[in-house]
């Protein structure tokens, strides 16, 4: 069977290639034919001819038929050679079935490898935090100075001012379920122990993981994403060292006194409701409120206070030195790491209420 044959025209740009594409389609490649397209008399063609001609050999492609040029002039050469990857014809791939195996054992492999960054991130973090300053390796000190403020001072208004309104919050709801029975007193009761165990704790921890835990996530994917991570390692700096571990201790300083501070704020938002909507005497509210107060019950509170306080610094660290691409990453990464820290916050919280369940403290 011989080629059918079709002379480009001399100058092939968007109006004539489009009428060249028209006689490829008229011509009604079979399958297996060869189309031969004589380029002898093209002395000029622009990007938008190139185009048509990606095009041309698409549709021949699709008929199954097989595209040839002749005659190239140097005029078009060049032009050619540069159109030559997308005009060839592309590998058959081959099929593949596609298993649902494949997909849970990805995911638990980068689970596992995930968990195991975090687990020597801990461990370096622990060396430089705890151990490192006591062999004369040396601490930040003004660093953590600086991230006491940043982290402590900076977030007392909004931790008190949303542990205020939760117990004001829950003073309102308490109150209205033990009304019919004239216990309204008891909501002081109510307060001060949810407080004290586990409301002030949580919720202070939400605050600082929406807020520091964020910063720190999104400083070290910005650092990381301009090198500055690689400097540090390049000029012989631990990254725990001195990053991480000046922003664990401020932390561990900051959260028990953020969680006293809540406790207090939540149990003046209830007495606010008992003393002025309940009509209770005020030394009648604060002196049950006080009577309800237990020493094994606020150093509850603050052992979780500790234990959050740690996984939200070193999930913000995490997440923040696992950053991949630009300033999108960052953002990801940021998002990720509030979403953990919740997400661990509320399990964190579950275990120790499945623990004191157990145990009498």
């Amino acid at each position: 069977m011989s080629p059918t044959r079709i002379e480009c025209p001399t100058r092939l740009d968007e109006s004539t290639g489009a009428e060249l594409y028209k006689q490829v389609r008229a011509s009604k490649i079979a399958s297996g034919e060869q189309l031969v397209l004589d380029l002898a008399a093209t002395d000029a063609m622009d990007s938008r001819g190139g185009a048509w001609l990606i095009r041309i050999s698409d549709f021949v492609r699709l008929k199954k038929g097989e595209l040839l040029f002749e005659g190239q002039g140097e005029q078009v050469q060049g032009f050619m050679a540069l159109l030559e990857p997308a005009l060839a014809t592309p590998a058959v791939r081959q099929s593949y079935s596609w298993h649902p195996f494949e997909n849970v054992g990805e995911v638990l492999l980068s689970s596992w490898g995930e968990l195991c960054d975090f687990g020597n991130l801990l461990v370096d973090t622990t060396y430089w935090t705890f151990i490192a300053p006591f062999e004369g390796k040396g601490f930040r000190w003004e660093t953590m100075l600086e991230e006491i403020h940043e982290m402590g001072v900076r977030a007392i208004k909004i931790n008190c001012l949303m542990n205020f309104l939760l117990g004001l919050i829950i003073a309102m709801l308490s109150a209205a379920q033990v009304a019919a029975f004239g216990l309204g007193i008891f909501v002081s009761y109510l307060i001060m122990i949810g407080f004290a165990r586990e409301l002030a704790a949580l919720m202070t921890a939400l605050v600082v993981s929406a807020r520091t835990g964020a910063a720190i996530s999104a400083e070290l994917a910005t650092m990381k994403v301009q090198e500055e991570i690689d400097a540090l390692n390049g000029m012989g700096l631990n990254v725990a060292q001195f990053l991480i571990a000046p922003k664990l201790v401020a932390m561990l300083l900051v959260m028990p006194c953020l969680t006293i501070m809540g406790l207090i704020c939540g149990i003046l938002g209830g007495s606010v409701w008992g003393i002025f909507v309940l009509d209770y005497d005020a030394y009648t509210w604060f002196n049950n409120t006080l009577q309800a107060a237990h020493f094994p019950d606020i150093m509850q509170g603050l052992v979780k206070s500790l234990v959050f306080a740690v996984m939200i610094v070193m999930v913000g660290c995490h997440n923040g030195l696992r950053v991949t691409g630009g300033s999108r990453g960052v953002g990801l990464m940021t998002t990720r790491a509030v979403v953990m820290d919740i997400f661990f916050l509320i399990v964190i919280d579950m275990l120790f209420a499945l623990f004191f369940y157990y145990v009498e403290v």
